[in-house]
Parts: structure tokens; sequence; C-alpha cells
């Protein structure tokens, strides 16, 4: 059985000013989505889980999902604040995500094969994606065995702003020991840095490996996460702007071992658009490749 991509989506809508303001990076109007999801079809997925919100469900379709009709198994599913909350009550004050590891969570009914997930607005290239088809389709993965796509982090930077990274640490196995998940990390000097919450500065390398939410999971991966959200909602369910990170479930699984989660490590260079600035580069980027041979002028 083919593995399966989950898209992580739900995001979008909120981003450079709603679907229809997402410009596009490739000669026929592709954006970053288009080129992650040609490069998880040839590299052997067979079935597309997109993750959205409701509010922007027909614009995504119209703008997204419905090329794709006819050429990949596709399916939807939805990341609402009131989904998966058992008998928490929703506070008022909540408007924003619970976070990724719920966004991922909200595919448990969509998927019954080993699968990958990514987010809507990052470049992997095909690379990252041929190493995890390999392995999902592979005797490894299992339900203690998962695995990550780890990019060294100066190649994850925008020139433009500060990004959230999953720094990584690997046991001599090149499996992974720990994850931390920083937020505004940003480049300095010849590394990064970021500050605590305490404006405690942080200097990096930038030679660490971070994850780019690139998991290969078998479909146990839910269980753990329903049963990690619940914790998170007791602890911090009435914080209006707490998130659960995938990061953070993983950690939480590796660190009291039940699972090993295999670091497939990539030189390639990481592009976004997480900020309208970094258009410019993605778009120089793509043609590149495209010159390259890589990609065809028009993907569908």
């Amino acid at each position: 059985m083919k593995p399966t991509l989950l898209i992580l989506a739900a995001g979008m809508g909120n981003r450079y000013g709603g679907l229809k303001q997402i410009d596009p990076i490739g000669p026929n109007g592709e954006i970053i989505i288009d080129y992650s999801i040609y490069d998880a079809i040839r590299a052997g997925f067979g079935k597309l889980v997109f993750i959205i919100r409701h509010y922007f469900e027909d614009e995504f379709k119209e703008k997204i999902g419905n090329k794709f009709d006819g050429v990949v198994e596709t399916a939807y599913a939805y990341q609402e604040l009131d989904a998966a909350l058992g008998e928490f009550a929703l506070s008022a004050d909540r408007k924003k995500p619970w976070g990724t590891g719920h966004a991922t969570l909200m595919g448990k009914d969509f998927i019954d094969e080993p699968f990958a997930v990514i987010n809507a607005d990052d470049y992997y290239g095909i690379d990252s994606f041929k190493m995890m088809a390999d392995f999902l389709c592979g005797p490894d993965v299992s339900p203690t065995n998962y695995a990550m796509v780890g990019f060294r982090l100066r190649n994850t930077l925008s020139e433009y702003g500060s990004v959230a990274r999953g720094v990584c640490y690997c046991d001599d196995n090149q499996c992974l020991s720990d994850i931390f998940e920083r937020t505004g990390v940003e480049k300095y000097g010849d590394g990064a840095r970021y500050f605590d919450k305490d404006g405690t500065e942080h200097l990096l390398t930038g030679d660490e490996v971070v994850s780019m939410n690139l998991w290969g999971f078998h479909q146990s991966v839910f269980e753990h996460t329903s049963a990690k959200f619940k914790d998170f909602l007791k602890e911090h369910g009435n914080n209006p702007k707490a998130e659960l990170y995938i990061p953070t479930v993983i950690d939480d699984l590796v660190e009291n071992g039940k699972v090993k989660v295999k670091v497939l490590p990539t030189h390639n260079t990481w592009f976004g658009v997480t900020y309208r600035q970094d258009r410019e580069i993605a778009e120089r980027c793509i043609r590149k490749l495209i010159e390259e041979g890589l990609y065809p002028e028009k993907l569908w």
C-alpha cells in the first residue's frame, strides 16, 4: 500500500491576507504546495489528506485542491477549535488554532496506513520525499518506529524575519534523542539566535539539525497524539495562546521509550514563504530547478 501525505494547510487562510493573496512562485501560477505534491506523487505517495478549516474550504478547493481530481486520491479534514476536545469546555477567549499536533490528529479518520506530514508552505525537495517514501514503504516503519527528515538550521532560515524550528539531537544510531521547539529563531552573524521568554539570548551555530515538520509516522501516532492532547488541555487549555506542536508530542514519546525516530539527513536548502518578501527567493529557486530539468515548465 502506498503511503499517504498529510498536508497541514489550516493556517493558509490567515497568512498573506488570505488564499487569494498567495503569490505564485512558478511560471504558470504554481505555489509551493504544488511542487511538494508533485514531488510526493513521483516519490510514491498515493493519497493526499489536506487539513484545512471550514471557512475557506470552497476557496481552497477552487485555488488548490480541485486540480488534483483524477490525479491522486484526495480527502479533506478540518481543524476547528472545538474538535477533539472531549469534555473540555472551549473558552470564549480561544481564537488561535491548537497547533500542529492537534492538526495532525484531525487526519485520524482518513488514514489507515503509514503516512508523512508536511507544512503546506514549505519546500522540501524531491530527495526528502524519496527518503521518506522509502522509509514508509520499507520494513522499518512500525508502531514503535517513526522517521523525520532533518535539515541543517542554516539552510532553513528566512532573510526577512524569525521562524519557529524544532532543534534536534541524535544518538549514535542517528535516532532522535531530544527535540526542542524554538520560536523566534533568526539569522545572526554566521549562525542564528533566539530569545527565551525572559529575554535571555541563545546563540546557535547554524549546523544544528532541525525539523521542518516532514515526519513519517505509523498510524499508531494518532492514539499517542490524542492522549497527549488531553494532557495538554488539562495543563494549558485555558491559555488562549498555547499550542501543542508535533515536536512536543514526539519528544515525549521518545523520552518515555515508546517510539524511536530515525533522522533522515538532507543537505537540501529549504525555502518557504513565511514572509511575503520570501517570494522572490522562492521564485528564483524554482526557476533554477526548472532550468536544471528537475521540474517541467507546467506541473499540472
